[in-house]
């Protein structure tokens, strides 16, 4: 089951380390963070399949990604 969820990138504060952080509005408190923005897209990617693990073994419900506000034609 492929699940494509829209994740929201933030750069951090140099007061808080710097780099970027990748939020899944979908998933509460999933997120991960990175040097780069690719890097916290990438990280990311683990911390939701993590999640969705979590909630199947905890026998909670899996949200579905919300659909797309817009897309690049």
């Amino acid at each position: 089951m492929k699940l494509e969820y829209s994740v929201r990138i933030e750069r951090l504060a140099e007061s808080d380390g710097g780099g970027y952080l990748a939020i899944v509005p979908d998933l509460p408190g999933c997120m991960s963070d990175g040097e780069t923005p690719e890097e916290a897209l990438r990280n990311v990617q683990e911390a939701i399949a993590s999640w969705i693990e979590a909630a199947k073994e905890w026998k909670q419900d899996i949200p579905k990604p919300s659909p797309p506000l817009a897309r690049a034609g």
